[in-house]
């Protein structure tokens, strides 16, 4: 059965990247922009569980386990039907046997797991927090301290030759005075190309691809805070002309990015 079930999974997210990769090039920008929101909402799983919440259930805003919703105050509502998810199986070695600092814990696969969207539970409301509208707030803070966990540097300047941000390898520097909500955005986009085009991606992409990747990234951490990104990532859609396996390896490193980076926006 749990055979079955993957491969019914891995045929949903091939289905669903195939769907998007037909929309891009059929010019229906929209549908990325709806992915890079789930994306954002769902930064904590995998782009391959983002692929099969959307296969499944299309509105999904919140999704977690049925114990999870319990700590929650919430219930699962009798008769709902689980959203079928891939979950890793991890090996921890043996603490009692352990002569060196334990490794990192191993991959030995996938198995299958059930989540619920919100929306399939009922019980205590839960709190929107970090949630805000055309202003980051708090959101910028943590964004700042973002920039030192990664280890990346941050200047203000008071002009950059008519960019508002730059990513110098190790630092960024941002023009001053712009307003938050712009702000957020611009650190956000230098960011994401510190995560995505300085360490291990191929050098051979082309500014173009670096920046529409930074753009989709921050399209998703904005859209995940509550601001309006607006459509600036729209151009996204004729970088891969129908291409599921470039744009599944592109989507792939841009939503690692999206979720590193909401990873130490959580309060």
């Amino acid at each position: 059965m749990n055979e079955e079930r993957k491969q019914r999974a891995h045929l949903m997210v091939q289905r669903t990247l195939a769907l998007l990769a037909d929309s891009l090039e059929s010019g229906r920008s929209q549908n990325l922009r709806d992915f890079l929101q789930a994306v954002g909402r769902f930064h904590r799983y995998s782009l391959n569980n983002v692929c099969l919440i959307l296969a499944q259930k299309p509105d999904a805003t919140r999704v977690a386990g049925f114990s999870t919703w319990k700590t929650l105050g919430r219930s699962v509502r009798k008769g709902e039907k689980g959203l079928l998810i891939l979950v890793p199986m991890v090996y921890r070695r043996s603490e009692q046997k352990a002569i060196v600092e334990e490794p990192e814990p191993r991959s030995l696969g996938f198995c299958t797991g059930f989540v619920f969207d919100v929306s399939q539970t009922e019980g205590e409301p839960l709190p929107e927090i970090g949630k805000v509208s055309g202003d980051p707030g708090k959101a910028l803070l943590r964004l700042e301290a973002a920039y030192r966990h990664f280890g990346v540097g941050l200047e203000r300047a008071d002009g950059l030759g008519g960019a508002k941000g730059v990513s110098m390898g190790g630092k960024v520097r941002v023009l001053k005075g712009m307003e938050p909500a712009e702000e957020f955005s611009t650190l956000v986009h230098e960011l994401a190309h510190e995560l995505l085009h300085r360490s291990g991606r191929p050098e051979a992409l082309s500014r173009r691809i670096r920046e529409l990747e930074a753009e989709a990234a921050a399209y998703a951490v904005c859209s995940a805070v509550g601001l309006d990104p607006g459509t600036s990532s729209a151009d996204y859609i004729h970088l891969y002309d129908g291409d599921a396996v470039a744009l599944r390896a592109s989507l792939v490193a841009v939503q690692k990015a999206a979720a590193d980076i909401l990873s130490r926006l959580d309060p």
